[in-house]
This record gives structure tokens, C-alpha cells and sequence, in this order.
């Protein structure tokens, strides 16, 4: 048996700038459970993807343990991917940048894999500005040991057996947001029209770009007392603002009524516009967008969308004033100077 797609597809199907169709874009065969909302988000991953013209070769995918990192499995079939054991992601992740910045970095974990073996890991990349996106497909439970409460897991939800959880979650937003993430936001597995801009927008952020994707198990987490199910997330969303993300230099042609958009320029060019839902909301302000969803969780609501951006953001390697050429691209004449070096070196700090 094999789970491998057919490359054949019909010859009609649009390509975007290098030619691709989304179908260059996907995977194998997805074996998640039907319905489950990870692979919403492999598929925003893959029309992303497609839409910004990248070529797959240039992503690298990295994963943990869990339903979630199982995922690179279904999407850019063609990049890049190394799945590494459970929570250590991160500092995979974090080697392969520095060895080779010409990556693009796609980091995909899930709240029990980042949020409690991997929650150290996780905290040090993003303090650290390490450029690549990192998605948490949050579903607050333990999907492959039979539907545990995971760390993510709201106090007073209820288990699908009706156990109810009496320990206070950690909220992987607030804490991306106070350990320095430059781009952090929420989406919903069930919401792909704000999701695929986010994530496109994340993609192109240089720093530490963290997204929080609410995707409920249908096998464990999906009934009635869950508040990480379709319906409650579905009743209780309330959307920060709504995304379009326009590439470096392409037109922006949507019509858009003064006053009700805001655009946010990226560092490249790129530009992040906000259709305001919540109008005093400021994603530029990174204290601001932490009480805010305090406040939210007060009233017992989920904040998504583009939560805080710094437009203007550094990444690890420009903290360590690494050379333009990837590491992994320098010969030995580059990487050891030789005695004289070393001792001018050593003279200097006397």
C-alpha cells in the first residue's frame, strides 16, 4: 500500500509565476483522522506557498513528536525536511539556520510537543530572533496517547470522558509575545481565509515569526465542554482584524472603503493590510496586545489574527554578525584563519 500522490493532474490547473501548480505544492496522502483540522492547515500551508511563488527547494521543514509533526508529511512534498525526536525541534532548527540562511524555515510542532517536553526549546528560539515561522497546531490534547489534557488545555474544559481540567494553560501567544517574537499571531484551522494570508505574511517577516493555530482533534476534543472544538472556538472568536498580504512590488488592487484598512509595510516591502474588525487595536504595540488578550481571556473569548508585528525586526544573525555567505558554503581557508590569526586575536584581549 502507498500513500504517494499520482503526479499526473489535469493540464489546466493555474500556475502561479514559476510555473507550479498547488499540486507541486502538496504531499503524500494525509493518514489524520477525517476532519481533523491539521490538515486545514497543511492545505493554508500549501496555498501560501503557492501564492508567493516559492520554490519548494529553497523550504526546509523541520517537526517533533505528535499528530502535528506528522504533518510535513502532507505538504511541499519537494522541500527540505528533518523530523527531529520529540520537543527538540527548535535547536534543530536553529543549526540548520545558522549553517544555511538561505532557507526559508518552516517549524511545525504541536502544544504538547512545544508547550511541555519542547517548552524550553521553544521559549530559547524565539528570544534568540531566529528567522523562520514556527506553527503550534494547538488542539489541547494528546492526540496519539488516547486524549490527555495537554499544557494548552483551558482550566475547567472538559475531556471528552468528562473530566474536567483543573490546571492553568499556558498561553503560547503571551508567551511568544514576552520572550520577543517580531511577528505573532492566531489563527483557526476552520478560518482558512484569515489563515493563509498570516501565514504568507510570516513567511516573509525576517525574525522569529510565531503563529498559534487553534485545530480542534475530532477524535478527542471536538464535543460539547471543549474549548478547543469547532463550535466553541466558532462562538467565541473574536477577530483582532482580517489580512491580505501583497507580495514586494506586486499592485494592491482591492477597493477598500477609507478608514477601514490599515497597511503594514514589511522590512522587504511586503505589505500586511488589515481590515480592522476590532478598532482601537494597535498591532504595533507589543504591551498593549498583551493586556489585550488578557482581557480577552477575562471574558472567556480567543483573539485571532495578526496579534503584534515589528515591522523593522533583526534576526539571530544579525546578532552574531555572521557573514552574508550561509556557513555552510565557506571552505576551510574561511572557517580556520590560521595561528596568526588566532594570535592577533588573543593579543587584542590582553
Amino acid at each position: 500500500m502507498t500513500y504517494l500522490k499520482p503526479k499526473l493532474h489535469h493540464p489546466s490547473l493555474p500556475a502561479n509565476a514559476l510555473g507550479f501548480t498547488r499540486r507541486d505544492y502538496e504531499g503524500a496522502v494525509s493518514t489524520l483522522c477525517a476532519g481533523c483540522g491539521h490538515d486545514s492547515i497543511s492545505a493554508a500551508i500549501v496555498q501560501a506557498c503557492f501564492e508567493l511563488d516559492l520554490p519548494p527547494h529553497r523550504l526546509a521543514k523541520l517537526s517533533g513528536i505528535g499528530c502535528s509533526s506528522k504533518t510535513p508529511t502532507y505538504f511541499l512534498g519537494a522541500s527540505h525536511g528533518f523530523n527531529s525526536v520529540h520537543g527538540r525541534m527548535p535547536s534543530v532548527l536553529t543549526g540548520a539556520n545558522l549553517a544555511n540562511r538561505d532557507l526559508v524555515y518552516l517549524g511545525v510542532s504541536g502544544d504538547g510537543d512545544s508547550a511541555s517536553i519542547g517548552l524550553g526549546q521553544f521559549v530559547h528560539s524565539i528570544r534568540r530572533g531566529v528567522n523562520m515561522l514556527y506553527i503550534v497546531e494547538n488542539n489541547g490534547v494528546y492526540g496519539l496517547t488516547k486524549g490527555q489534557f495537554s499544557a494548552t488545555a483551558d482550566k475547567g474544559s472538559k475531556s471528552k470522558k468528562g473530566q474536567v481540567n483543573l490546571d492553568e494553560p499556558i498561553d503560547l501567544v503571551g508567551l511568544a509575545l514576552q520572550m520577543g517574537a517580531t511577528f505573532v499571531a492566531r489563527g483557526f484551522s476552520g478560518d482558512k481565509a484569515q489563515l493563509v494570508p498570516l501565514i504568507k505574511a510570516a513567511i516573509r517577516h525576517r525574525g522569529a515569526a510565531f503563529i498559534d493555530v487553534l485545530s480542534p482533534c475530532v477524535t478527542f476534543n471536538n464535543h460539547a465542554g471543549s474549548t478547543k472544538s469547532y463550535d466553541h472556538v466558532r462562538a467565541h472568536n473574536e477577530a483582532l482584524n482580517r489580512p491580505d498580504f501583497v507580495p514586494a512590488k506586486a499592485e494592491i488592487v482591492a477597493e477598500v472603503e477609507p478608514g477601514t484598512a490599515r497597511n503594514v509595510t514589511l522590512h522587504d516591502g511586503s505589505v500586511v493590510r488589515l481590515r480592522a474588525l476590532a478598532a482601537d487595536y494597535d498591532v504595533n504595540d507589543r504591551v498593549a496586545a498583551m493586556n489585550h488578550l488578557a482581557g480577552l481571556q477575562e471574558q472567556g473569548e480567543i483573539a485571532t489574527g495578526l496579534i503584534y508585528v515589528e515591522p523593522e525586526a533583526e534576526d539571530l544573525h544579525d546578532h552574531l554578525n555572521t557573514v552574508d555567505t550561509p556557513l555552510n558554503q565557506l571552505g576551510d581557508a574561511d572557517l580556520v584563519p590560521g595561528a596568526a590569526a588566532l594570535a592577533a586575536l588573543n593579543a587584542g584581549l590582553r
